[in-house]
């Protein structure tokens, strides 16, 4: 499996170059909608003390659906919950550098842009909130929790 190219709904394997260009072309199909592309990152422990990581990038045309895409990664010595979320918020942060680097030459840093966080008041992960969404903010990206981050908790949690 190779970690650079992502998948799309339609099975193809992408790069980000091309995942831009998906991007561009499903904006252009609707060009006077609003759009936010978004990335997030879900994971699952495994027994062997590995852990996936999925991260996925989603199109989503405000009020009218979208697209998305996925990859997966695998990353061994993931101890704790603390240690898998850090890698979460770490794999989606890096991906959205390089993304808003490829959307800005394409023309598209007009559309919203969030990064997504599996945490929230309601569980294990919520004494986490505030040191992740300041790390992410502090890349100077929008952050979303749980419930509304639905790229991380609902997309990318799909292909885990």
């Amino acid at each position: 499996m190779n970690n650079l190219l992502f998948n799309s709904s339609f099975g193809l394997k992408l790069n980000t170059a091309q995942i831009v260009q998906a991007i561009s072309d499903f904006i252009q199909a609707d060009p006077k909608r609003e759009y936010k592309i978004i990335v997030g990152t879900d994971s699952e422990r495994r027994h062997n003390g590995k852990a996936d990581f999925v991260t996925a990038i989603v199109v989503h045309r405000v009020g009218n659906g979208g697209r998305y895409f996925w990859r997966h990664r695998e990353a061994s010595a993931i101890r704790t919950l603390r240690d898998r979320m850090w890698q979460e918020v770490l794999l989606s942060i890096e991906l959205s550098k390089e993304l808003a680097v490829l959307l800005k030459k394409a023309g598209l840093e007009k559309c919203g842009f969030e990064v997504h966080v599996d945490v929230g008041e309601n569980g294990e992960t919520r004494t986490m909130i505030q040191e992740l969404v300041g790390v992410i903010r502090a890349n100077n990206f929008e952050a979303t929790t749980k419930p509304e981050s639905y790229a991380a908790s609902n997309v990318a949690d799909r292909h885990v």
